[in-house]
This record gives C-alpha cells, structure tokens and sequence, in this order.
C-alpha cells in the first residue's frame, strides 16, 4: 500500500509539472502573441487540472483507507520481543 501511496504522490506531482509547465508557455506567448496557443492551451490546462483534482482525490481517499487498515490490523504497534512475552 505504501508503495501505490508512493507512485500516487508521483502522479500528483507530475501532474503539478504540467500545470507549471503550461503556465511557462502561456506566458512566453503573451510576447509572441500566436491565436491558435492562445485559444489551445487553456483547455490542456483544465483538461490536466481535473485529472490532478482527481488524482489528488484518490490520493486523499487511498491515504485514509491505508491509515484504516493499518490501525484495524495494528500494524503500528511495536512487536513484542520474547523477554515481553
């Protein structure tokens, strides 16, 4: 589970490049000034800002769902050692 939670993190995290990466070349557009990037480019953002929004969900919900697990199964106590026992 830590690991998905890991590959997770990733895919937020590159989702968020991609935001500021369209905000790069947004802005070196304000000096060239080209229509067609102009008219393109917001809709590869939303597109991309939904699937972070989603991908940030399901980040948030698989989180709360390995938390869960761990605590039902008590996967965070310490073990016992035998002079405990």
């Amino acid at each position: 589970m830590d690991k998905i939670i890991r590959e997770i993190d990733d895919l937020v995290n590159s989702q968020t490049s991609v935001l500021k990466k369209i905000g790069q070349i947004e802005a070196e557009n304000i000096n060239l000034g080209d229509k067609f990037l102009d008219d393109k480019l917001p809709e590869v953002f939303e597109e991309v800002d939904a699937a972070l929004t989603q991908a940030t969900a399901i980040q948030t919900e698989y989180t709360e769902r390995r938390d869960a697990f761990v605590k039902e199964f008590k996967l965070d106590e310490p073990l016992e050692t035998p002079e405990e026992a």
